[in-house]
């Protein structure tokens, strides 16, 4: 792969040997910058013979210092992120600050990436995918999408009808961000390898990401790199204007994933289901509240029947014990539920509206009891000798007095706990599974009542009732950009702050929700990408793209620059991809006197469609390792796709926008 990257920085430095070729002494050679021939003048250079071709070429001006330091700081910024020797953000801001250090860029040119609109609208949409995931609208969407389903080709046919639509929409990293959990718990529950669905939810993604503008944060960098242009002649990107080329390529893929990926696709256990035997188990109980959405389904139908590492052991109603429970059992407002098995369950089962502890039900906590409780999460809390709780039942105990929490479930270990929870008498070591306030762990951290405090990943309350309003703001968005009303950048950032305003999310969430190296990466990268434009590198580079597709016509030079922009993402971070060969988009167009745009949508799409390699785009990474695959894994199901995609492009894209 290394040499690959090498050869993509050839097609750039090469242009500057072909120019270097010339004398130095023309006395035409005027300026640091590169002539461009208008169209007329190329169309009489191409008439003519070879001798007029090289003369022409002669008469370009060499690159200087400032162009040459531009193409070695780039060759060093994608060694040094094939290697893996820095994060992207901390290389492309060194590069940033280098090319402002030695006065290639002005300050103003090398740092204006962070104020790129295509960056802010990424902020903003961070924003807005964490409220739809604290209010619970992903959960409610998860449940209907898998809920009945039993195989993984229904799962995987689910998901396409889901995550292709939904990332033309919502950004394609937190769709997968949001899903991902919920597609692993319906692998354990139906025995199903995440293997043969994970990397589906993550091609999936990145195909519905390239049919509209705020589909994935490529496309919107493109677009701030073309408002930068401040050219009538060459606009931003329309908000479905993508979709002309983006929407044919996304069927193609989809059939292909359908179809022929599930022949190359590993079925390997997972590091998670490997590991399950060794996790604690917990007794746990809880009960069903009138108004839960559990009231008059049967076990069946709740999903309580085959729920990963936790077992329905017995319904308590009115007293009377039902168990071994049936899976027709019908559930009826007041059972008390006794389960068995893994935390992690537990915790989903934590976020249905209507289910509270059975030991404290006066312990609202849920949506269920007509409140929500933003910030209340799961934390394990290990009783000391020292605690005023030892020897005595968890319902006697006042944990709602003593300390605002209320008990979930108890474990303690070598010892199989059976009955209710309210009856068990602690004893120093149990391990108590309560739901806390958000001071909690901070006010009781190192308490003496507990030897230990851990809080639960991802065990946050859903903020149900704001769920209906994040879905509205989301709706609205939408439409604002996709009716142009409102520039991408400002309604995205108007809808996060809307979600902070409405209580969809807190301050301190949203903040989190920012993927801040993923943003510094991007705006500092647009910093390199400009310098190539303004010392002539990319130009050096477009007539060598050029020159080795001249006989061949203006589709191969596009067919060779899409590939090249997908070999090269394969290799870097996709938004990286984008900003570096889009002033060589520009300057191949100029040089063949062809319209740029085609160009342009050529390498927005080659940028994100990369397949072939887990590090090409982070959504294959987030699924790399639930879904235990090996880099091969990528390589064989993704590289036929990718190669499918660019025929598929190159056939549509001239036809769309003729060249």
């Amino acid at each position: 792969m290394v040499r690959i990257c090498w050869l993509m920085l050839v097609l750039v430095i090469g242009g500057g040997t072909v120019v270097l070729a010339g004398p130095a002494d023309d006395p035409t050679a005027v300026g640091d910058g590169p002539i461009v021939e208008s169209p007329p003048e190329r169309a009489e250079a191409e008439a003519g013979d070879l001798g007029g071709e090289v003369e022409a070429e002669a008469k370009r001006p060499p690159l200087g210092f400032d162009a040459w330091l531009t193409l070695g700081l780039t060759a060093l910024v994608l060694l040094t992120l094939v290697r893996d020797w820095a994060p992207p953000d901390v290389v492309f801001l060194g590069a940033a600050v280098l090319l402002a250090l030695f006065g290639v860029l002005e300050p103003s040119e090398a740092f204006s990436g962070f104020s790129n609109p295509g960056v802010l609208t990424v902020a903003g949409m961070f924003v807005v995918a964490a409220g739809l995931r604290e209010t619970g609208v992903l959960d409610v969407i998860g449940d209907r999408l898998l809920g009945r389903v039993g195989t993984s080709e229904g799962a995987r046919a689910k998901l396409a009808a889901l995550v292709v639509p939904s990332s033309a929409v919502i950004n394609n990293t937190p769709i997968v961000a949001m899903l991902l959990p919920v597609v692993v718990d319906w692998c354990r529950r139906q025995r199903v390898a995440p293997s043969s669905v994970l990397m589906h939810l993550s091609f999936l993604s990145i195909l519905g990401g390239c049919c509209t503008l705020i589909g994935t944060s490529t496309n919107l960098v493109v677009h701030g790199l073309l408002l930068k242009q401040d050219d009538p002649n060459l606009p931003g990107l329309g908000f479905l204007e993508l979709g002309w080329a983006g929407i044919p390529c996304a069927m193609v893929g989809v059939a292909y994933l359908l179809f022929i990926a599930p022949r190359l696709t590993p079925k390997r256990k997972d590091v998670l289901q490997q590991l399950s035997e060794a996790r604690r188990e917990y007794l746990s109980e809880l009960m069903v509240a009138p108004g839960c959405k559990l009231v008059g389904k049967t076990v069946e139908e709740a999903g309580l029947r085959h729920l990963p590492g936790l077992f329905l052991i017995e319904i308590d109603r009115d007293g009377e014990a039902i168990g071994p429970v049936e899976p027709d059992v019908e559930l009826h407002a007041g059972d008390r539920l006794i389960f068995t098995g893994d935390v992690s369950t537990i915790t989903e089962l934590e976020k249905v509206p209507g289910l509270m502890p059975a030991a404290q039900p006066e312990y609202e906590i849920t949506a269920g009891s007509g409140v929500d409780r933003p910030g209340h999460r799961l934390c394990e809390a290990v009783l000391s000798s020292a605690s005023p709780l030892v020897n005595r039942s968890v319902r006697e105990a006042g944990f709602r007095g003593m300390y605002d929490a209320a008990v979930v479930a108890v474990h303690r270990n070598g010892e199989r706990l059976a009955g209710k929870v309210g009856d068990i008498v602690l004893r120093p070591g149990d391990t108590l599974l309560l739901q806390v306030g958000p001071d909690f762990s901070r006010a009781f951290r190192d308490h003496r009542d507990f030897y230990l405090i851990s809080e639960v990943e991802g065990s946050t309350s859903p903020r149900h009732l704001r769920a209906p309003v994040a879905a509205i703001l989301t709706a609205l968005m939408v439409l604002a950009i996709a009716s142009n009303l409102v520039e991408p950048a400002v309604a995205a950032l108007l809808a996060g702050g809307l979600m902070v305003a409405t209580r969809c999310l807190g301050r301190p969430e949203a903040l989190r929700s920012v993927e801040w190296p993923v943003l510094l990466a991007i705006a500092s990268s647009l910093g390199l990408a400009a310098a190539m434009d303004k010392t002539g590198a990319a130009a050096a580079g477009a007539e060598l793209l050029v020159a080795v597709t001249r006989s061949l016509g203006p589709i191969a030079a596009l067919a060779a620059l899409y590939l090249g922009t997908m070999l090269l993402n394969e290799l870097v971070t996709n938004n990286a991809a984008a900003a570096l060969s889009f002033p060589l988009a520009l300057e191949t167009a100029r040089t063949l006197g062809a319209e740029s745009r085609p160009f342009i949508i050529a390498i927005t799409l080659a940028a994100s469609f990369a397949f072939a390699s887990p590090i090409g785009y982070q959504t294959h990474m987030m699924v790399y390792g639930p879904g235990g695959y090996r880099y091969g894994d990528f390589l064989r199901v993704g590289l036929p796709l990718n190669l499918l995609l660019w025929v598929t492009a190159i056939i549509i894209v001239p036809i769309i926008w003729p060249l």
